[in-house]
């Protein structure tokens, strides 16, 4: 059975066996979120649907650093986070990764937020609340996969 990889920025690595039938076999994701259990229950997720590699950060900076060492094929972001908020991090990212979808989470779903949206190029703004499921089906379209 095929194998996945979680990586920190720190390189620590842990892997588990995956369903091949899953959606996201082959497929690498970086979660950047500065609440370390959100980043992990986002992980989690992508993970349980068979993605190969999951990298994860703490802060925009080191998410940066991560996204041009494994190129993510999708970008899980966090809008407010310390040394430099998600829609900065996502101009950034976007420079690195300019075809790699990225989800925006936020807890404050305002007008604010959604009209920067487009300025940072960002494909999706979703709450915090929203379902882990309908991340990973919303994950599949943006990656152009079957629901």
């Amino acid at each position: 059975m095929p194998q996945l990889t979680c990586e920190t920025i720190e390189g620590a690595r842990v892997e588990i066996d995956v369903d091949p039938k899953k959606h996201g076999v082959g497929k690498t994701v970086l979660v950047v979120d500065d609440n370390a259990a959100i980043r992990k229950m986002i992980a989690a997720a992508y993970l349980s649907d068979g993605l190969k590699t999951c990298g994860e950060a703490e802060n925009t900076k080191e998410g940066v650093e991560l996204a041009k060492k494994i190129h993510p094929d999708i970008i899980a972001l966090d809008l407010s986070m310390p040394v430099m908020n998600g829609m900065e991090a996502a101009s950034e990212l976007r420079k690195i990764c300019p075809k790699t979808p990225i989800i925006l989470f936020t807890l404050h779903g305002d007008g604010q937020a959604q009209t920067e949206v487009s300025k940072a190029d960002v494909n999706v703004v979703l709450s915090k609340t929203t379902p882990l499921q309908q991340l990973i089906i919303i994950a599949h379209r943006l990656l152009g996969a079957p629901d």
